[in-house]
């Protein structure tokens, strides 16, 4: 059966304990430890994997642990102006989704990497950057994407059928909301199972539930695509 994907925004605070790891457990331990220091570690760290896996999700988690220890961050994502200059304020340097930098947002994170490994005010500072590919088969310039490659690596993978069903009950019941058995095997048998759109479906069910004042049943999942 064609699984299908909610083109829906997310809401919730993404944080590093309401990751499920599953097999990606070695990188979320290391990412823990990474935003916990005092003092980051100048070599960088790269996640990668297909879309889905939670790559955004944990760094945006590491931005919220790293912003409430006091810490200052510098965010670039394929959204993102470039241009942007470094700022010596900067603790951490976070790029998302490398693999769709243009050559002037290549250009800046390039000199955002450089400077923040090895800054002029002799500080290092942490780099954490995430994409679709690894980072030899990335489309960027040479220098950057040897630099990306040059540190720590982590390949995530996606979760099995039991570990969806582990985040599915762990996020309704973090919004006190009721998924029985049976309503978790539809949804599952169709809606893609990444995490991202497992966590936009809950977002939607509970919406809908909501609005239309009814508990979350096989017949409410129907109910609400047939309004889509």
């Amino acid at each position: 059966m064609k699984q299908i994907a909610l083109d829906i925004g997310l809401s919730h605070q993404a944080t590093l304990n309401g990751f499920l790891a599953g097999p990606n457990q070695a990188a979320l331990q290391h990412l823990s430890t990474w935003s916990g220091g005092a003092t980051r570690s100048p070599v960088p760290t790269y996640l990668w994997g297909p879309a889905g896996v939670g790559k955004s999700h944990l760094l945006r988690a590491v931005r919220h642990a790293l912003l409430a220890q006091g810490a200052a961050v510098g965010w670039l994502d394929a959204e993102g102006e470039p241009g942007a200059a470094f700022s010596e304020q900067w603790d951490a340097v976070l790029m998302d989704d490398v693999h769709l930098y243009n050559a002037e947002q290549q250009h800046t994170a390039f000199n955002w990497f450089i400077n923040a490994v090895s800054p002029a005010s002799g500080r290092p500072r942490g780099v954490l950057a995430a994409g679709l590919l690894p980072p030899s088969d990335l489309p960027l310039r040479d220098d950057l994407r040897t630099r990306l490659g040059w540190g720590h690596v982590f390949e995530l993978h996606l979760l099995q059928e039991q570990e969806c069903r582990a985040v599915l009950r762990q996020a309704a019941d973090a919004r006190g909301v009721f998924l029985s058995d049976e309503v978790m095997t539809f949804v599952l048998a169709r809606f893609s199972r990444d995490l991202g759109s497992l966590m936009q479906l809950l977002e939607h069910l509970d919406r809908y539930a909501l609005q239309t004042k009814r508990a979350i049943t096989i017949p409410l999942v129907k109910s609400m695509l047939e309004n889509e």
